[in-house]
């Protein structure tokens, strides 16, 4: 099974999911140690904020973790069959590690105005 992390800078959880281009692509076949099997690094037209297409490149991952999204985000993601998943957590391995865990750190809270279209 497959996890996608937000990662602008392929270093961190990062927030704003719908505007992020850059993924970490975690394998958890083992949960407690997941393995980094990919990184994505999109165009500015496959964010989620400005993809209107039918087939994204992190589609087929089973959950998307990151620092921050709305709600529309969310609902999104459903329609694509991923679970999404809001972290505090700042360090990609021990996110997806504690997502497998069932143990997630509460995010720090966020202006919701900033999601709003």
């Amino acid at each position: 099974m497959k996890i996608a992390v937000t990662s602008q800078n392929f270093r961190t959880v990062t927030a704003h999911a719908g505007k992020t281009r850059r993924f970490l692509i975690f394998d958890i076949s083992c949960p407690c140690s997941p393995r980094e099997v990919d990184r994505l690094d999109l165009g500015k037209e496959m964010s989620f904020h400005e993809f209107r297409g039918s087939l994204h490149p992190i589609d087929g991952v089973a959950a998307l973790i990151t620092g921050g999204a709305g709600e529309g985000f969310r609902v999104r993601m459903a329609q694509r069959g991923i679970e999404l998943i809001v972290t505090g957590e700042t360090d990609p391995v021990q996110a997806v590690i504690d997502y497998t865990q069932g143990v997630v750190k509460p995010a720090l809270p966020h202006d919701e105005h900033e999601h709003r279209h």
